[in-house]
């Protein structure tokens, strides 16, 4: 199956198994949706992420995270930059989200990371999503 918006899609099958409380979701993976992940990772969202090389494609499995008594470390994921509307920022214009609570995912010359990554090495992009 061909997806528009594989981006989308990842963000997707993380909300919805974050609502169900599912321990682990699975999606095509490709380069880009690895390095969001590891953004991700990096940042304390989700417990880790594997990519297991199955027949067709290689297949990417997040592991998601949640607190005491089964509370949500992730609490909103949204795409930000769409095919349609490709959003850019400086690094003077990069979003707080959250007023510094969450994170947003840049995606830079330099590879994908995270708002205070860029902003450290003084570097914009395309904001790909935010999550707090």
């Amino acid at each position: 199956m061909n997806l528009t918006d594989p981006i989308a899609d990842m963000l997707t099958r993380i909300r919805n198994g974050n609502a169900a409380n599912k321990a682990e979701v699975s999606m095509p993976s490709s380069k880009k949706l690895v390095e969001i992940a590891r953004v991700i990772y990096e940042e304390g969202y989700i417990e880790g992420y594997t990519v297991e090389d199955t027949a067709p494609a290689k297949t990417l499995h997040i592991t998601l995270k949640y607190g005491p008594k089964k509370s949500k470390v992730i609490n909103g994921i949204k795409r930000y930059s769409k095919p349609g509307l490709r959003k850019y920022a400086g690094v003077k214009d990069l979003p707080r989200v959250r007023g510094g609570l969450g994170t947003a995912i840049v995606s830079t010359s330099q590879g994908v990371m995270a708002d205070r990554d860029a902003r450290k090495k003084g570097i914009g992009g395309e904001v790909v999503a935010l999550i707090w």
